[in-house]
This record gives structure tokens, C-alpha cells and sequence, in this order.
């Protein structure tokens, strides 16, 4: 089998962004039967949605490093009522106490845009007294729980979250069902 340039896989729920075996989750491994490949930056366990994979180390720079500015689209479920000040916050950047994020393009989601999202297993804890919304984030850097603190920053905790596009590649437009991957050329990217 010839390892292709580039894959993109959907990445469930409760996967660890590795290859060798963990205790308590499934890997890559159980999704991608693909030698030599790695990861081109990580998603949390508690993440879901898209993640790339090369064996081709210029590119996975090109994709996991902020200063090639690639957007990775997060769409955030939170807790909370959307604000116009906490909006104009995260697209302005956020002090963390670690590091100031760069500008994010934030905007708030729709119901016709998430109905296409899968739903999650296991499903969110939900409660009858607190309100939620999505967000879509797009952001260039995409440090360790990046988009999950800065939505805490303004007071919307994060409930679930999905990386939906890196770049031009996008999982819906790939329709790219959970837990499948698939081979993609980088100049799509």
C-alpha cells in the first residue's frame, strides 16, 4: 500500500491523537490502517471532526504551525446566551495569562447550519435551566485547549467541540462520515 500525501479523518469522540495503545482509549490505529503516517497537530480526546495526517514532515509544519496561518474551524456548543461584547472578545483575542490568542473570526451558528452535525456518543450532559448555543471559531494558532479556554474567558464553558475545517477542506463538504477517513491532495488545502 503507497502511503498517500495527505489524509483526512473524522475523528470520533473519545479517540486519543496517537497511534500506540493507550489503556483507556481508542487510537488512530483502530481508525487509520495506514503505515508511517502521524498526525498534523492533535485534537483533544474530547474533541471531535477533523484531523490530518501525513507522513510528509514540510507539510504537516505547513499545517499544525501558526505562522503559515492556516484557519482551523472549531464550531463550539456553550453554555450561555450569545453577547455581543463576549463575540467582539474572542474576535479581538483573549489574554489567557499564558498568551494573548491572535484575532479569531467568530460568529454564532445557526439551527439550519448544525443540523448536518452528527450527534455525539456519548451525547452531552444536558440541563433544562441552562441555555446553550454554537459558535463558529476560526482561528490560526491552535495551542493545547486553545478554543475551549478562550470560550470559558468569556463565560460560555464549552460543552462539545468540533474541528469542521483546516483550511479549504472542510468535513462536511468532504461528507466525510464519522470514524472514516479518506485520502485528499494538499494542494486542496
Amino acid at each position: 500500500m503507497s502511503v498517500p500525501d495527505l489524509i483526512v479523518l473524522n475523528k470520533p469522540y473519545g479517540v486519543i491523537c496517537q497511534f500506540s495503545a493507550h489503556e483507556k482509549y481508542p487510537t488512530l490505529k483502530q481508525y487509520v490502517p495506514v503505515p508511517d503516517v502521524y498526525p498534523a497537530g492533535r485534537l483533544d480526546t474530547d474533541s471531535e471532526g477533523l484531523l490530518l495526517l501525513t507522513a510528509n514532515g514540510r507539510l504537516q509544519a505547513k499545517i499544525a504551525q501558526p505562522k503559515y496561518k492556516l484557519i482551523k474551524t472549531y464550531w463550539a456548543q456553550v453554555e450561555g446566551k450569545p453577547d455581543k461584547q463576549a463575540l467582539q472578545h474572542l474576535s479581538r483575542g483573549v489574554n489567557l495569562g499564558d498568551f494573548v490568542t491572535a484575532p479569531a473570526q467568530v460568529r454564532v451558528l445557526d439551527a439550519a447550519e448544525i443540523k448536518h452535525l452528527w450527534p455525539r456518543v456519548p451525547p452531552i450532559r444536558e440541563r433544562k435551566t441552562v441555555t446553550d448555543f454554537w459558535l463558529q471559531i476560526g482561528i490560526s494558532e491552535g495551542k493545547n485547549r486553545q478554543v475551549r479556554r478562550m470560550c470559558a474567558k468569556v463565560g460560555w464553558p464549552c460543552l462539545r467541540l468540533v474541528r469542521v475545517g483546516i483550511g479549504r477542506l472542510n468535513v462536511f463538504s468532504l461528507d466525510l462520515p464519522l470514524g472514516q477517513w479518506q485520502a485528499v491532495r494538499p494542494e486542496d488545502l
